[in-house]
C-alpha cells in the first residue's frame, strides 16, 4: 500500500490465461480508490473458446501490447509470471511482482511475492483480499475460483493446502452456472482440425508423445493438445512444439513422479536462448527462430533437434532407473 498514490497511474500486465486474468483483477480491486486508474495489459493473442468466454460473461476489460514502452503508466505490476519468462518483460523495471513460479534471478521489485509452493497465483490473490477484508464481488470470486480451477488442473497438478483454502472460500461467491458455461466453451470447429492434424503427427518415444504441430495461427492450441494426449493410459509425458510470430514454442506435460516439467524444459531448451520454465507438470519454452542456426532453410530441423533431445533424455533417465 506504501507504493500506491491517487495522482499516479498503474499498468497490470500479464501473459493472459484465467489464472493470471483473475489475478490482475483481484490486484485492480486492492488498488480501487487508491490510484488515479489501473489498466489490464496482455502480451498473447487470447484466442482459446474457453478463454474468450471467461472475458465475455464477466465482461473483463484487457489491452493487448507488444511493447511496456511509450505508455503513459507511473508504476507497473506483473501478475502470475516474472521477467525472465518472456522476452517483451525484460529489460523492464516492475513496481510490484507477485507469482507462484519459482524465482528468477532478474525478479527484482519494491515489492515482490514468490510462493512456488502454491498451485495458483489466484490464491495469492484471494488471500490478499481477506487480509484486507474485502469480500470479493461474484464476478471477481468466480474468476478467482476458476482460475484456481484450471491452474491446479482440479487438484490435480501439485498445489498447497492454501490452494483448497482459497478455492473452498470462494465457492459460495462464485457463479457456478458461470464456470460451466465457460468450461463448456472449450472446443470450436477449428480445435476439431488441430486434433485431427496432431493425430497424423504423433511421434511415441516409450512414454513420451511428441507433436509438432508446425506453424500455428494460435498458441494456446499447443495446451489444448497436450493436456488432451496426457489422457493417453501409457503416458507419462507429452511435449508439443509449435512456430508463431516467429518463436518457437514448446509445451511440456509430466505425469511421473520421477520428472520435473520445469527443469527439463531448462535443460532443453535454455542453450537456445529464449525463456523456458515452469512447474513440475507443466512447463513451457519460447525460443526465437533466429536463435535456432539453419532453421530458415530448413523447418523439419526442428524435429530432428527436438527429438534427439528427447531420445537423449529418455536414454539419462533409463539409465538413472536401472543405477
Amino acid at each position: 500500500m506504501e507504493l500506491l498514490s491517487p495522482e499516479e497511474t498503474w499498468g497490470i500486465i500479464m501473459n493472459a490465461d484465467p489464472d493470471a486474468i483473475a489475478s490482475a483483477l483481484a490486484l485492480k480491486r486492492l488498488f480501487w480508490r487508491k490510484v488515479r486508474k489501473t489498466t489490464l495489459f496482455h502480451i498473447n493473442p487470447i484466442e482459446r473458446a474457453d478463454n474468450l468466454a471467461l472475458i465475455r460473461l464477466l465482461k473483463i476489460k484487457l489491452q493487448r501490447i507488444r511493447s511496456m514502452r511509450g505508455r503513459k503508466i507511473n508504476r507497473w505490476a506483473i501478475v502470475d509470471s516474472q521477467p525472465h519468462h518472456h522476452e517483451r518483460f525484460m529489460n523492464h523495471s516492475f513496481d510490484i511482482i507477485i507469482d507462484h513460479h519459482p524465482l528468477g534471478p532478474s525478479s527484482q521489485a519494491f515489492f515482490y511475492d514468490i510462493k512456488e509452493d502454491y498451485g495458483a497465483n489466484s490464491t495469492i490473490m484471494t488471500e490478499y483480499l481477506r487480509a484486507v477484508k474485502i469480500t470479493p464481488s461474484p464476478r471477481l470470486a468466480t474468476a478467482l475460483f476458476y482460475g484456481i480451477k484450471t491452474d491446479t488442473d482440479n487438484f490435480a497438478r501439485e498445489s498447497a493446502p492454501n490452494d483448497m483454502n482459497a478455492f473452498r472460500y470462494l465457492y459460495p461467491h462464485a457463479n457456478m452456472n458461470t464456470i460451466k458455461k465457460i468450461e463448456s466453451s472449450e472446443m470450436s470447429r477449428e480445435t476439431l482440425k488441430d486434433f485431427r492434424f496432431a493425430m497424423e503427427k504423433v511421434v511415441f518415444i516409450k512414454d513420451i508423445a511428441y507433436i509438432s504441430m508446425e506453424e500455428v495461427t494460435r498458441p494456446d492450441v499447443l495446451v489444448i493438445i497436450a493436456d488432451f494426449f496426457m489422457k493417453l493410459a501409457d503416458i507419462e509425458w507429452t511435449i508439443v512444439t509449435g512456430i508463431h510470430d516467429g518463436r518457437l514454442i514448446v509445451i511440456l506435460r509430466n505425469a511421473g513422479f520421477r520428472g520435473d516439467a520445469g527443469k527439463t524444459a531448462q535443460r532443453l531448451f535454455r542453450s537456445w536462448g529464449g525463456s523456458a520454465g515452469g512447474h513440475k507438470s507443466a512447463a513451457r519454452a519460447e525460443i526465437p527462430l533466429k536463435n535456432i542456426p539453419g532453421i530458415t532453410e530448413d523447418r523439419s530441423l526442428i524435429n530432428r533437434l527436438v527429438l534427439k533431445e528427447l531420445k537423449r533424455l529418455r536414454h539419462a533417465a533409463s539409465e538413472g532407473d536401472a543405477s
